[in-house]
């Protein structure tokens, strides 16, 4: 569903497998996608066998999808095709891990539908060309994208927008959203690195994108027919499986054997700094906060 189009065919398939499954929840997603909500583990690669579509990421750090709005095919204020452009630039990101999760949107007039300026990378069609925007917030902090560039073409746009993920990806720490990393670096060291095509560097990012690219793998579940690890679709009950060494294990003077068994210690963040925690904190995200 890229670009957030679909077909007649596409959805006979979802309804379909939602009943035959009993999917408990089908929601349409704020990131114009459909959601398959509560389906048993042990189901996930029938569903994905019948469904034969490729996931999208809810979750994972990584490119999500471009929203787009219908541009000039379908609406008398567009003055640029961002349904199309949504998709190519969809196609030439798609599989990509990022530092945080990036959202995405294409607005095809400076009305803004497809809500192109509080996106992680927002583009949006003017009067002879098109505006790019990064570091746009929509989440717990509203804030518009920074102004990264203008340009007069399509595939400008495109080129630019691959350029400006990759330099995110190189230079972002992790769990860094575009927000915080556009504050961070400023603004001006971005265009040097993304628009200055005299030093070469765009064109070195853009080729080093590629080469990531060429290494993504579209399909998160491409591994439903052979599974990564063993029982990695089987449901497991996590208070009867023990993690770690066996108890009462000994450590050899060597350094060989097993260490002690020992009460298991996470790390979580707390204002930047590490701490160790007893147990890991509880994690509340919503698949498109």
């Amino acid at each position: 569903m890229r670009g957030g189009v679909t077909t007649p065919s596409e959805l006979r398939r979802i309804a379909d497998v939602a009943e035959q499954f009993e999917v408990p929840l089908v929601k349409v997603t704020g990131g114009q996608r459909i959601d398959l909500l509560g389906i048993k583990k042990e189901d996930l690669p029938a569903v994905w066998e019948a469904l034969d579509m490729p996931s999208g990421h809810a979750y994972a750090k990584s490119v999500r999808t471009v929203k787009t709005c219908v541009g000039t095919g379908f609406c008398r204020f567009g003055l640029g095709d961002s349904l199309n452009a949504g998709i190519e630039l969809e196609q030439m990101i798609e599989g990509l891990y990022t530092p945080h999760k990036v959202k995405l949107a294409v607005s095809g007039c400076p009305r803004n539908c497809a809500e192109s300026l509080i996106k992680d990378i927002g583009i949006v069609a003017i009067e002879g060309g098109w505006e790019i925007y990064v570091g746009g917030g929509g989440a717990g902090t509203i804030k518009k994208g920074e102004l990264l560039a203008t340009v007069a073409t399509k595939d400008e746009t495109l080129r630019t927008a691959c350029i400006f993920l990759q330099h995110y990806r190189e230079n972002a720490e992790y769990l860094e959203r575009t927000m915080p990393f556009v504050e961070r670096v400023g603004l001006g060291s971005i265009q040097a690195a993304v628009l200055d095509e005299e030093s070469g560097e765009p064109a070195a990012l853009f080729e080093r994108f590629k080469i990531a690219k060429a290494a993504s793998d579209p399909d998160p579940w491409r591994e439903r027919r052979a599974p990564a690890v063993p029982k990695q679709f089987e449901e497991l009950d996590s208070e009867a499986t023990p993690i770690g060494p066996p108890e009462g294990a000994e450590v050899t003077a060597s350094g060989g054997g097993v260490a002690p068994s020992r009460p298991l210690v996470v790390h979580r963040v707390e204002g930047g700094r590490t701490a160790p925690s007893a147990k890991a904190p509880a994690r509340q995200e919503t698949p498109d906060a």
